[in-house]
């Protein structure tokens, strides 16, 4: 079978409904409408599909199809006359290169900026650091100074980038804005200048000491709060402590990281601690002196204190988070035994093993209880 022949030109691909474009029904509302375009816009954007072919055909199909029917208007045409109503022959048609009104809202509240108006000059990188807490810094709060390491304006010219003394001029590659803009198809995207580096700045003679940066690495001395209830692996965040940039300073974020307590432990807002006590004290009770946050606090023990028993003492433990509320401390006292005792010591004891019996400990009468039951 002989093969057919294409034609020379194939007949053009029809256009989508535009509600089947955004996927909303003929009866939409404009903010649903907007909704669905901000989706769309969000999937497909040429920034985000960078070389994707379909991915901007697809946007602009979206964008097309909300320019005509985000205007009650061209809705209206739409709705009466369908595609025909923008035939370019009839004086109507979509310009790829019209993004005002709502188009502009929602694409700079999707990539920070309105498609065809000059982009925002780039800000200094965010930086991080780790800071060392003590236990009680983190409960309590304070005040630390860190150490910063950061590019700052060179002492030489002040962060013109020139000699001193000579003329510091606008870029003419950027006309001082920092930035070049270039086309990518139907869209117009931005760069940083390559030949000011994006300070949008030319020196008739540049800055021996930066080399016409106007910047050099330095160490920047910063009082950071730390407030009370912090917690370990917390981000205090330093607006405009960051690296300097054309559009302006980044920001500092700063890692908590709390030091251990060789006494006290954190469970939310409470602090736990174990303190040991002899055997008289448990059985005859005792007045204990306890370490807090805050200082040294007296505890009385009862008498007849069993070991591991939990005290707890209101409102010694770590403020919440936020100011609201403050934890308690609970304190579990600990029998100790001796390890070594001496012969006098041993006798007595066993003396008082002797006299005591089952009859003032019940919990082991208990014990023997149930153990002779099992076997029996």
């Amino acid at each position: 079978m002989a093969a057919r022949a294409l034609p020379d030109t194939l007949p053009p691909v029809p256009k989508r409904d535009y509600y089947e474009v955004l996927g909303v029904g003929r009866d939409a509302s404009a903010d649903e409408l907007k909704k669905a375009y901000r989706d769309l816009a969000r999937r497909y954007h040429p920034d985000r599909n960078p070389d994707d072919v379909e991915a901007e055909e697809r946007f602009k199909e979206a964008s097309e199809a909300f320019r005509v029917l985000s205007d009650a208007e061209q809705r209206k045409r739409y709705d009466r006359h369908g595609h025909q109503a923008f035939d370019r022959a009839t004086g109507g048609g979509f310009d790829p290169a019209d993004f005002s009104g709502g188009f502009g809202e929602i694409l700079e509240g999707i990539f920070g900026e309105v498609l065809g108006r000059r982009a925002r000059k780039r800000g200094g990188r965010d930086l991080t650091l780790e800071v060392q807490v003590s236990f009680e810094e983190a409960a309590l709060g304070a005040e630390k100074s860190v150490t910063v390491r950061k590019p700052q304006p060179c002492d030489r010219c002040s962060g013109t980038g020139g000699e001193p003394g000579t003329t510091v001029r606008s870029c003419p590659t950027c006309d001082g804005r920092g930035e070049v803009r270039f086309q990518r198809g139907i869209f117009a995207a931005t760069r940083t200048c390559a030949t000011c580096a994006g300070t949008g700045k030319k020196p008739e003679m540049p800055c021996t000491k930066c080399r016409a940066t106007g910047l050099m690495e330095g160490e920047h001395e910063l009082s950071v709060r730390i407030p009370p209830g912090v917690e370990d692996g917390a981000i205090r965040s330093v607006r405009g402590a960051g690296e300097v940039g054309p559009g302006g300073p980044g920001d500092l974020h700063l890692t908590i990281r709390i030091e251990p307590h060789p006494l006290f432990e954190r469970r939310g807002v409470d602090v736990l601690c174990s303190v040991p006590i002899t055997f008289p004290q448990a059985v005859l009770g005792a007045t204990l002196d306890i370490p807090t946050l805050e200082g040294k606090v007296q505890m009385k023990l009862p008498a007849g204190t069993q070991s591991g028993k939990v005290f707890r003492l209101r409102g010694k433990g770590i403020t919440a988070y936020g100011g609201v509320g403050k934890g308690d401390q609970l304190v579990t006292v600990m029998v100790e035994v001796p390890e070594k005792i001496t012969r006098e010591q041993r006798r007595l004891i066993e003396a008082l093993a002797s006299e005591m019996g089952t009859e003032t400990l019940p919990q082991r009468a208990s014990f023997l209880s149930k153990l002779k039951g099992l076997f029996e």
